[in-house]
Formats: C-alpha cells, structure tokens, sequence
C-alpha cells in the first residue's frame, strides 16, 4: 500500500468542479488516515483535507470546507470532489497516507506525485 497515484486534474474556470482521484497499490490498512494537501505555485505545501479510513471521518480547512469533500471507495481509493472552485485553488494537489488524523504533512509517510489543479478567473 505504499504507492498512490493521483489523477483527475486539470484546467478549468471559477466556479466549475473536479474530482480528483488516489489509489494506493495495495489495500489502505484500516487505521490509516489519507491525506490531501495541495502548493500553490510559490508557497509551501498546505493541507485541505483528510479521512480517517475505518470510521470515515473527516477533517477540512477552512479555505475549502463546504466546497470539498473527501469520500472513499473499496479499499484503496479516495476522492476529492472540488466544487465551486477558486483562482486561489490553483495548485498541485498530493494524498497522503499516514496514521494520525493530522492536518500536519510531517505526519504522513506516503505521498502521490501530486496532479495540477488550475482555475482560471
């Protein structure tokens, strides 16, 4: 369950939606919480979001929460379902495994290569 791989973005204009995907090589153990955070072009790495995989809790910033939703499906794969996005959502958007229901990237092992997310005004 070591690599995950993200895809699903693109280009797109303010107010339109994505849905970004992530799926892990293997099983995504049941303790495990998945991540997603995303850097803007210049900045650091931020988090958005994050699920706890056996409970299904989650966990948003506040630039996001109502916008996106993070949701899962069988056992390896989570989305982020992006709506009503932002020129400020510009951004390469990674997930992230680990095992602390964390908003801080220091605490996830495992990261994608991340996907380009670009919202034109």
């Amino acid at each position: 369950q070591g690599q995950l791989v993200e895809s699903g973005g693109g280009s797109v204009q303010a107010g339109m939606s994505l849905r970004l995907s992530c799926s892990a090589s293997g099983r995504i153990y049941s303790s495990s919480v998945m991540g997603w955070f995303r850097q803007p072009p210049g900045k650091e790495r931020e988090f958005v979001g994050l699920i706890r995989w056996n409970t299904g809790r989650t966990l948003y910033s506040d630039s996001v929460k109502g916008r996106f939703t993070i949701s899962k499906e069988g056992a390896s794969t989570v989305y982020l379902q992006m709506n009503r996005l932002e020129p400020e959502d510009t951004a390469v958007y990674y997930c992230a495994r680990g095992s602390q229901y964390s908003t801080s990237l220091h605490d996830y092992n495992y990261w994608g290569q991340g996907t380009q997310v670009t919202v034109g005004s």
